[in-house]
């Protein structure tokens, strides 16, 4: 089984998980979020985390070992005063022959900004100007936005995550001016010179959510103010949609699961999903990962085929998909999730899925947000205590594929 040539194989990091080294840069909310007893796993603190700030170096030898052919990491916008370090992370990962490919946002937010503030949005703009200025060169895809809808609804909405706030209502004011902050941060890149420019959405399929208010409020509500202009929650005014509905040369799709719910009139829904009464979630079907989310790669291919289907003519990146499981090197529940979802991407690609690459989640163990140091992603391990990385079985596996260009 072979994928398309020139198919973009890569794995995916995020900064505030990885980078450490926080006394280089200003706070962010997550800074403020993890440094709040009870709100992280047992205090832990992305202060040093992979300490990869110091270790790029090496793990940028590690991305060429496994073979990668693309590495997709985000710029964490606390650094804007001083964004040198990504002038050397990109100079070293062109030097291997790994493409770069820069997100924006991946959730790090400086603390002088709040997204219910519709003004974040414009300073969003000015940052991903400056963010162009010092790497726009030599990366070759921009993202804007990494999962709105975790920022809007976990972040806003249940306050699991960074600022922490529990609300009803802001989730929805924050997806618009992030949906707004997309637009003009697209904008800004195009202005100052940029051609390739995406978004990155984490779409989740719902199973037994006959109205769609589900999927309307985990999906669609970002998909169609992007990719088609209109509003399905009627919520965003028609001249902020236009903004928001700027050209983009491919979508992100972060997959990971999906969702099984039925009706149920006592349930009061999810607070992250407002308006959700009358729905309750199922557990998972099978053996699920450590994140307790069921492992479905026929999801994976629906989901690829529908937004082929539904918002035709944008190519397609799976900008991240991977598993947590037990803390181990020998890691076949992680090969086998891994391979049945190449397998569930190709299948959808047979079915006419206009699918360009795939960006393995993660590149290494790192702090997993709330849940710290607890659920283990990467296919490279990270020894908390020591910092010392070592290659799993799945990262020698996914050198093969990448070698082969398939299965």
């Amino acid at each position: 089984m072979t994928f398309p040539d020139g198919f973009l194989w890569g794995a995916a990091t995020a900064s505030y998980q990885i980078e450490g080294a926080a006394d280089t840069r200003e706070q962010s909310i997550w800074d403020v979020f993890s440094h709040t007893p009870g709100k992280v796993a047992d205090g832990h603190t992305g202060d040093v985390a992979c300490d990869h700030y110091h270790r790029y170096r090496e793990d940028v030898a590690l991305m060429a070992e496994i073979g990668l052919k693309a590495y997709r990491f985000s710029i964490a916008w606390p650094r804007i005063a001083d964004l040198s370090f990504y002038d050397r992370l990109v100079d070293e990962l062109l030097e291997r022959g790994i493409s770069p490919v820069a997100t924006l946002y991946h959730w790090d937010l400086p603390v002088t900004y709040d997204w219910r503030d519709r003004d974040t949005a414009y300073a969003f703009a000015d940052y991903a100007t400056k963010a162009y200025e010092v790497i726009g060169d030599r990366v070759s895809m921009w993202t804007t936005l990494n999962e709105p809808w975790v920022s809007a609804f976990v972040g806003y909405g249940s306050g699991r995550h960074a600022p922490g706030v529990e609300s009803s209502e802001d989730p929805f004011t924050v997806a618009h001016h992030l949906l707004l902050a997309h637009g003009l941060g697209t904008q800004a890149l195009r202005a100052a010179g940029a051609s390739q420019v995406s978004i990155t959405l984490n779409l989740t399929p719902v199973i037994g959510d006959e109205s769609g208010l589900i999927d309307t409020l985990a999906n669609r509500m970002f998909l169609d103010p992007v990719l088609l202009g209109t509003d399905p929650l009627e919520r965003i005014p028609d001249d902020d949609l236009k903004i928001i509905n700027q050209p983009i040369d491919a979508l992100g799709v972060n997959y990971y699961t999906v969702n099984r719910v039925v009706v149920d009139p006592s349930s009061p829904g999810s607070p992250e999903h407002p308006g959700s009464a009358g729905l309750r979630w199922l557990p998972p079907e099978g053996t699920p990962t450590e994140m307790n989310w069921e492992v479905a790669p026929f999801g994976l291919t629906d989901l690829l085929v529908r937004l082929s289907r539904d918002y035709p003519g944008t190519p397609l990146m799976i900008t991240e998909n991977g598993a947590a499981y037990e803390d181990t090197v020998h890691d076949q529940d992680r090969i086998a999730y891994l391979d049945a979802h190449f397998r569930a991407a190709a299948a959808a690609i047979e079915q006419g899925a206009d699918l360009r690459g795939y960006f393995v989640w993660s590149l290494m163990d790192n702090f997993e947000w709330a849940y710290g140091y607890h659920k283990r992603f990467g296919i490279i391990r990270v020894d908390y205590d020591t910092l010392e990385r070592t290659l799993k079985d799945s990262a020698r596996w996914y050198h093969d594929v990448i070698l082969n260009n398939g299965l």
